[in-house]
């Protein structure tokens, strides 16, 4: 490494000796730098909830320090750490030298001109080490193609949100309405102003609303799939329509229990097995309708009202830790049960 000052009026750069070559078909640079610069050049561009900017894990401190107290011991080292110059940065340039070499000048004042694609922990508490760390920095990808590596690498990783994994599906996907409707109908739950679980997901990023957040997207887009595959909807409906009836459904739950909706944590309809079974409950509304029914908030509002209010809905009673598939199948066979009896109650009294 050298830092030189350039002739002219530009700022002093710091010049890094990197080996080029490729990673399967991307070019990349290859080579060695301190921490601490590495740290200061680069970012990890973690997932905005609130703007959907951003597409990484949330940051986690204690992982980190982790990493540092390893790096710092005898005998320590790591894997190279894996960037991406992020094309329309400025501040940066890359000068092929010949025999497989190049130079990366970076201007002091450049500021974050590299994406960490994978070693945010890994740098994120080095700021002021010199250790030496190898790097392997893609030169130029896109945020879609960074995205996609990432992605990639981080597929089975452990830590590593299954929502988010499914985010990136939703940015990746061509058709996303077509090739996995279940994500494109638990975004638009997720989205939509109208809808009771408006920034309410967990999607594995970064929100503001954090704290009221309740289910997960990974949840949420399985509980659909059971809907779907019960169903058959999309048989017959386009996936635009089938998020309307599923929105629909989602709205008349919190409007017919309002109370319940509105306390997440003493109650399980936002929680894993309540979002599964009510899912399950649903696609039996959708079922039993007739053929040419309106399946809109008034539909469902009607048909949960017959037996909603018999359910123990809370954390403490009937489905106290239920959880896993058996727990899902238990709840769904006692509200099953619930319904059935709330109805021959109503056929008797008439």
């Amino acid at each position: 490494m050298q830092i030189l000052q350039l002739r002219g009026a530009m700022a002093e750069s710091i010049w890094l000796n990197c080996s080029t070559g490729v990673s399967v078909d991307r070019p990349v640079l290859l080579g060695f730098a301190p921490a601490k610069l590495l740290h200061r050049y680069s970012f990890a561009d973690v997932l905005n909830e609130d703007t959907g900017l951003g597409y990484q894990r949330r940051f986690n401190s204690q992982h980190s320090q982790d990493f540092r107290r390893y790096i710092r011991q005898t005998g320590a080292s790591t894997i190279p750490l894996t960037l991406n110059l992020r094309p329309y940065e400025k501040g940066w340039k890359v000068e092929n030298v010949g025999c497989g070499q190049a130079r990366l000048e970076i201007e002091l004042d450049a500021g974050k001109i590299m994406a960490q694609v994978d070693c945010q922990h890994r740098l994120g508490c080095l700021e002021d080490l010199d250790i030496q760390l190898p790097f392997m920095c893609y030169v130029g990808l896109s945020l879609k193609e960074e995205m996609e590596v990432f992605s990639t690498i981080n597929s089975k990783a452990k830590g590593l949100s299954n929502s988010l994994l499914d985010f990136h599906d939703a940015h990746l996907a061509g058709d996303l309405a077509k090739d996995r409707p279940e994500i494109f109908i638990a975004l638009h739950l997720n989205n939509d102003p109208d809808s009771p679980w408006c920034r309410q997901l967990d999607l594995g990023g970064e929100s503001t609303s954090g704290m009221t957040r309740r289910a997960s997207l990974r949840t949420m887009q399985k509980a659909i799939k059971r809907f779907l595959n019960s169903t058959r909807s999309l048989k017959t409906r386009s996936p635009e329509t089938v998020t309307q009836i599923v929105m629909s459904f989602w709205r008349a739950v919190a409007e017919v229990l309002p109370a319940q909706w509105s306390t997440p944590r003493k109650h399980i309809l936002t929680k894993g097995v309540g979002v599964y079974a009510l899912m399950d409950i649903a696609a039996d509304l959708y079922n039993e309708a007739e053929d040419g029914a309106k399946l809109d908030r008034g539909y469902f509002v009607n048909r949960l009202a017959d037996f909603a209010y018999d359910i123990d809905w809370s954390t403490t009673g009937r489905l106290k830790g239920l959880g896993g598939e058996g727990g899902v199948n238990e709840a769904v066979e006692y509200i099953r049960e619930t319904r059935k009896r709330s109805h021959l109650k109503v056929v008797s009294n008439g």
